[in-house]
């Protein structure tokens, strides 16, 4: 009777531990997130924003409509509190305010670049420019995941200090940005809808 409780023990025991080394057949991976982004060629989507900055009692806040098309062009149209858009294509990044239009290279702001790569590189599924840029933490399941991204490069490090994006399956839901100077901010992101992103004009250049 002992020896069958000793052989129940050990075959209890190897039987967990089997379990806990082998791979869940359900675990929900990075490369796995970035292969259902991809599926998404273009597609637009409202936003709403709340900015908390230090010495605001109240945040700033902000709407309007996010677009993309694979494989680089992002565009972020707010339309309150007042019009506003930024077109990032390659590295070409266009602002137009009041009637005026300015155009310069991404690269030349890092502490704008971190911010355009980690939600261009998510909307696409960019998986390479993610990782040129980003060390990633992914959390949750298909449902309900969340991604973290902290900047590899000092520069854009010193302005941004992380990033958590989170979604459901193939489409983001939500942008928390944490800057270095303690700034942060929330963006809320609607049910992705079909965009002609793709077939808009390229900034000039």
């Amino acid at each position: 009777m002992l020896r069958g409780r000793r052989f129940f023990g050990a075959s209890l025991f190897f039987a967990v531990v089997l379990s806990a080394a082998a791979p869940s057949a359900h675990a929900f991976d990075l490369s796995q997130l970035m292969k259902l982004l991809a599926q998404q060629r273009a597609g637009e989507a409202s936003f709403t924003e709340q900015r908390f900055v230090r010495g605001l009692d109240a945040p700033l806040e902000a709407s309007g409509t996010l677009s993309f098309a694979a494989p680089d062009r992002f565009t972020r149209q707010t339309l309150k509190p007042r019009p506003e858009s930024m077109t990032v294509e390659g590295n070409q990044l266009t602002l137009a305010r009041g009637g005026r239009t300015r155009s310069l290279q991404l690269d030349a702001m890092p502490e704008l670049l971190g911010l355009v790569e980690a939600v261009r590189g998510t909307l696409t599924g960019n998986a390479p420019l993610l990782a040129r840029h980003f060390r990633s933490t992914l959390a949750g399941q298909e449902r309900a995941w969340t991604l973290e991204l902290v900047p590899l490069a000092p520069t854009t490090l010193a302005a941004v200090s992380k990033l958590r994006i989170a979604g459901e399956h193939g489409e983001l839901r939500r942008i928390e940005i944490e800057l270095s100077d303690g700034d942060s901010s929330v963006m809320t992101i609607g049910a992705l809808r079909p965009s002609n992103a793709a077939s808009a004009p390229r900034p000039a250049s």
